[in-house]
Formats: structure tokens, C-alpha cells, sequence
């Protein structure tokens, strides 16, 4: 019933067919509450988001498939990644600036919307990806970071969305 499952389950199909192991975190299934102090930032996670973030440095390819909410990740989907990156886990600041401690992964970000992709990227320059692609994945040490944007999931009709379904399939195939 829902495009961006079905996505992540096209994806997740196509990796596990060409042979890639394949680990997928349904966010509903977590719970990640919203941090609210720098100090709470700074504690380590709960045992739950500790497995998460064990699965991320196993990982040598991460995916992270949302719909795009008032331009960005939705609520739920930030609360995880902050309790995921808690207690320094992605990077760190050292006498040089920012230490990825995630180097040598790859990530792709794949994003529905209701409006157009191209409107999404040059009228708002891609803002909301581009927070999560720089801001988190970029200083955590992820090149390259790829971006599938799906826009006007609305307007595309079946044969549009059953299109992205082939593609996320070729791209799991490939790890891309």
C-alpha cells in the first residue's frame, strides 16, 4: 500500500538476487524518541539503536528511502538519525575539523514527492536531501552519496510508479 516500501522492498530484491546481503530497518519497528539536550546527544543510545548503528558499520552500502515532508526528512526519520549519530558515532571534531567514522561506504538517498523532482531541485535547490546527504552522511565519511528523486508520485499513474520499481530493482542489483 505504500510506494516507498514498495521501493525498498524493489531494491531490497534486486541486491539480495545479484548476491548482496541485505539487512533492511523498517522505521516503525523502532523507537526513537526525539532528543531534546545537548547532553542527551552526547550519552550513548539504547541497546536497540546500538544495533542499528553496528548494522551501519557492517554496511558497505547504506540506503535511505523517505518521502519528502515540508521539504525535508519526516519527524520520525530525523529522531532515528539523531539517536543513531548520538555519542559521536558518525564523526567527530578533532584538530583538523570534522573525522568521518564511516569512510569507505557508499549511500544512496531515495526520495518521493509531490511535486515535481526538477521544481524540488532548482527552485528549492534540494534542500532537505542535501541536509541529510552533507549535514550527516557526507561528514560521516559515506562517497559517494547517489539521490534517486521521485517527484510528483501523484501525477506518475502505475506505469510511472511500476517504472521506479524496475529501477530501484537494477539499482539494488548493483549496489548503487
Amino acid at each position: 500500500d505504500r510506494f516507498c516500501a514498495a521501493l525498498c522492498d524493489a531494491y531490497a530484491a534486486g541486491a539480495a538476487v545479484a548476491g548482496h546481503e541485505v539487512r533492511r530497518l523498517d522505521l516503525a519497528g523502532v523507537d526513537a524518541p526525539v532528543l531534546t539536550s545537548a547532553a542527551a546527544f552526547a550519552e550513548p543510545p539504547p541497546d536497540d539503536i546500538q544495533e542499528a548503528q553496528a548494522a551501519m558499520i557492517r554496511a558497505e552500502h547504506l540506503v535511505i528511502v523517505f518521502p519528502l515532508w515540508l521539504g525535508g526528512v519526516p519527524a520520525r526519520l530525523k529522531a532515528l538519525l539523531e539517536q543513531i549519530y548520538r555519542g559521536g558515532f558518525g564523526f567527530e571534531t578533532g584538530p583538523r575539523g570534522m573525522n568521518g567514522k564511516l569512510k569507505g561506504r557508499s549511500a544512496r538517498l531515495v526520495v518521493t514527492m509531490g511535486m515535481p523532482g526538477p521544481f524540488f531541485r532548482v527552485v528549492f535547490g534540494g534542500h532537505g536531501v542535501k541536509a541529510l546527504a552533507k549535514g550527516v552522511l557526507w561528514l560521516s565519511g559515506y562517497r559517494p552519496i547517489r539521490t534517486s528523486i521521485i517527484g510528483g508520485v501523484e501525477i506518475i499513474g502505475a506505469k510511472g510508479r511500476a517504472a521506479w520499481l524496475v529501477r530501484m530493482r537494477t539499482l539494488g542489483a548493483k549496489a548503487l
